[in-house]
């Protein structure tokens, strides 16, 4: 897991671009009452696929942003292997997600916050660069990161 730093402009602005794309998901997913996490699918600069969390709406506890999100980008390109594809994610994979980050072969994964009590990509857990596996993902994080940790911050606040 390398934390991002930006390393040319247009990669910082691309970053900056799509994960600010996840975190207006993230905002619907607050404002429907979901735990505020969004993201979207990108292949050649364009969105694939877009998700955000549905987990109460759907009774569903696998609805969350990065599955809705993968299974709209495997729609969009006929595909059920993402391997030019990058996922941008406002938190960190827990360990479901990342285990259908390893499934679809996702090139890259780029997200936000940590989540020091679930995270599958690095911080508890790193299955989606796990040499074990038949596919390892690039994982970056650290992108919009004070935004993503903002919003979940308040959501969780406005639980209790």
């Amino acid at each position: 897991m390398q934390m991002f730093n930006g390393n040319s402009s247009i990669e910082k602005k691309n970053h900056n671009l799509f994960m600010m794309k996840a975190f207006h998901l993230a905002e619907i997913a607050f404002d429907e009452g979901e735990v505020p996490v969004g993201a979207v699918v990108v292949h050649n600069n364009s969105i694939v696929g877009r998700g955000f969390n549905q987990v109460e709406r759907l009774n569903d506890p696998t609805a969350h942003a990065e599955m809705i999100a993968i299974s709209a980008a495997c729609d969009t390109l006929s595909s059920k292997y993402l391997s030019e594809c990058t996922l941008y994610v406002t938190l960190e994979p827990c360990a479901m997600c990342s285990g259908a980050i390893v499934w679809s072969k996702l090139k890259r994964v780029v997200f936000g916050a940590l989540d020091d009590q679930a995270g599958g990509c690095g911080s508890l857990f790193n299955i989606a660069a796990n040499k074990n596996l038949n596919h390892q993902t690039e994982i970056i994080h650290g992108v919009m990161e004070a935004d993503c940790q903002y919003i979940l911050k308040k959501f969780f606040e406005s639980k209790r």
